[in-house]
């Protein structure tokens, strides 16, 4: 099982590295393929005023020692089409935004390096539009036929689920379409970002942290090859994200039950 997880931003040096210690757990552990994930810039925060992180250059170098210290795999954002050659050098998987799930360039870009390439479905696309994205990754690595699970693993090319806009400041998850998409495609579900409520009045978006183990429930009996959770020792003081974070102390018996619900559906 894929794992991904991680606070939403690169915030303190002391913040991340504790909880990077703390999620050493799933990198020992012979059944996940874990991946630590932060951003280094949050390009699309809802206020002017909200922290984004510490940059590309700064990021970079604590993804880096993160990985030197705790040997884990590495995933981070990448916004627009001169920075994947650059962040590849350091992470093993550049993740698409959502609301960028569609740029030809970044996509590009993306598949031109030796990363894995997760794109997170846009919240405003049906499923089915998905292919095309993926598809556009893997005509870049040389395959030029209909895209199908096998193919798009094989080119490392991943889907994220993180909910789609019902209304305003609501998202909610078609199970379906993890189905559908999995038909040409890896696919991980995110919870957290699932139970979002983006930019619901107020200057930051909101979330209910409570309705993400439900939502993670259902994915894992649906099925789907892993799971994207943020994750923080206390997501009241996260500085992105914290009202859809699940805490720290919390995620593995969340996890348990996934993998007793994954064990079932095999």
């Amino acid at each position: 099982m894929i794992l991904i997880a991680g606070p939403c931003v690169l915030e303190s040096r002391d913040r991340v590295m504790r909880i990077a210690e703390e999620l050493m757990v799933y990198h020992e552990d012979c059944t996940k393929d874990f991946y630590f994930k932060a951003s280094f810039d949050k390009a699309n925060r809802t206020s002017l005023n909200s922290f984004r992180g510490p940059g590309i250059d700064e990021g970079l170098k604590m993804l880096q020692e993160v990985k030197e210290q705790f040997g884990y795999k590495l995933l981070t954002d990448v916004h627009d089409a001169t920075q994947p050659e650059v962040v590849a050098q350091v992470v093993d998987v550049l993740q698409i935004p959502a609301f960028l799930s569609r740029q030809t360039d970044l996509l590009v870009a993306s598949a031109k390096t030796n990363a894995i390439v997760n794109i997170k479905k846009g919240q405003f696309l049906a499923p089915q539009a998905m292919s095309y994205s993926i598809e556009k990754v893997l005509k870049t690595r040389g395959f030029n036929g209909k895209p199908i699970y096998e193919e798009s693993s094989r080119y490392g090319v991943w889907l994220t689920e993180r909910g789609s806009t019902f209304g305003y400041g609501n998202l909610v998850v078609d199970m379906r379409g993890l189905k559908i998409m999995r038909d040409f495609a890896p696919v991980i579900f995110d919870a957290t970002h699932s139970v979002q409520a983006p930019a619901s009045g107020n200057s930051v978006s909101g979330g209910d942290r409570e309705m993400v183990e439900y939502l993670a429930r259902g994915a894992s009996a649906v099925g789907v090859d892993g799971f994207f959770f943020e994750t923080h020792f206390n997501p009241d003081i996260a500085l992105s994200d914290g009202a859809n974070m699940i805490k720290l102390d919390k995620l593995n018996s969340l996890i348990e039950q996934i993998d007793a619900i994954r064990a079932i559906v095999e």
